[in-house]
């Protein structure tokens, strides 16, 4: 049985459910993809829940989130005293998820020495300790999410081919929000139960016109965008009648201004520039420009120098839609209910 937080009824979405069925039973290493935001942890611990290892641990890793220098430790742990403040022995990630998953989110971000290790552990089953000469026998399901285009990566020898090929076993998809609208009424109802249980709040009522609103936005942070969305709406709504404020309103509404575009290069440049806009002209991290193009941040910042960018550069005029009627007092606006 799916977990509650599968939530869609589109042909992008069904389409994922379907992989998740296939996969789920079986044994193999899956590689999920998709932008920031498109839930893929849902959808690992959905195929680890579905599968024959669904009472053994599920252990999650984000490998970006951890330090280079302590991800070895963290991953197949360590003896004590192998280095400075290790004071005890530590059995790692994937000793912990021994029998179960290990989901190893933003593989990626998986720095190029630590990679032939996990590679053995694929192939194998198999590892040392940091600090220890003695072999370490594990049963683990391997699932890798990315956001980043890892192809590219392999072209650019900063990520194994091997590896590459080992962990994409099985692939998955995931759709970005502006792939599946039609799902998001279903996201919105999903997410003010839920949040009105979390929060002790009543709201109770979505206006159709808010609906029509958010089907319009690109939602470039995708579904955990959605979500805060909706849970700021929450705290500001006085009533039971979902209710954002005008401020909110006005950050959905915005859209890029039209612009020609004649060549390969102005498309590209256009692209980057309104990406670095939703940003804030952020480059790196998880959340950065180069995180939501699906590239390196080193190849992000090449291409921005042979494209001109500018070191300071302005940022694009945008024209702003009117929403502030959509709650106003007398507007002939429509909800719908919760059921």
């Amino acid at each position: 049985m799916f977990s509650n937080s599968l939530i869609g009824s589109s042909n992008a979405f069904r389409s994922v459910i379907e992989d998740i069925e296939m996969v789920a039973p079986l044994g193999c290493a899956v590689l999920i993809q998709g932008e920031t935001g498109t839930g893929k942890e849902v959808v690992a611990r959905a195929v680890h829940d579905n599968g024959s290892r669904r009472n053994k641990p599920f252990v999650a890793v984000n490998c970006a989130a951890i330090p280079s220098a302590l991800l070895e430790s963290e991953l197949f742990g360590h003896e004590k005293g192998a280095f400075t403040g290790a004071v005890s022995q530590s059995v790692g990630r994937f000793q912990a998820a021994h029998g179960g998953t290990l989901f190893l989110d933003e593989i990626g971000d998986l720095p190029l020495e630590l990679q032939p290790k996990l590679l053995r552990v694929l192939q194998e089953q198999q590892f040392e300790r940091v600090g220890s000469s003695r072999t370490t026998q594990v049963d683990v399901r391997i699932i890798a999410a990315t956001n980043l285009q890892l192809q590219q990566m392999i072209d650019e020898k900063s990520f194994r081919a091997d590896l590459y090929y080992r962990l994409s076993v099985f692939p998955i998809a995931l759709p970005a929000l502006r792939q599946r609208k039609e799902d998001i009424p279903l996201l919105v109802r999903y997410f003010v139960s839920r949040l009105n249980e979390r929060l002790g709040r009543h709201v109770s009522q979505i206006p159709c016109e808010l609906l029509e609103l958010l089907a319009e936005y690109h939602w470039p942070g995708n579904i955990r965008e959605l979500q805060n969305f909706v849970e700021r709406a929450i705290i500001t709504s006085p009533g039971d009648v979902l209710t954002p404020r005008e401020k909110e309103l006005r950050l959905i509404a915005v859209a890029p201004q039209i612009r020609a575009v004649v060549t390969l290069a102005d498309a590209e440049r256009a692209h980057i520039h309104r990406t670095l806009d939703e940003t804030n002209w952020t480059i790196g991290g998880s959340n950065g420009a180069a995180a939501r193009l699906g590239i390196p941040r080193t190849t992000l910042i090449s291409r921005m120098e042979k494209l001109g960018f500018p070191k300071s550069p302005k940022r694009s005029e945008v024209e702003v839609k009117d929403v502030s009627n959509i709650f106003s007092p007398g507007s002939d606006n429509h909800s719908f209910a919760l059921s």
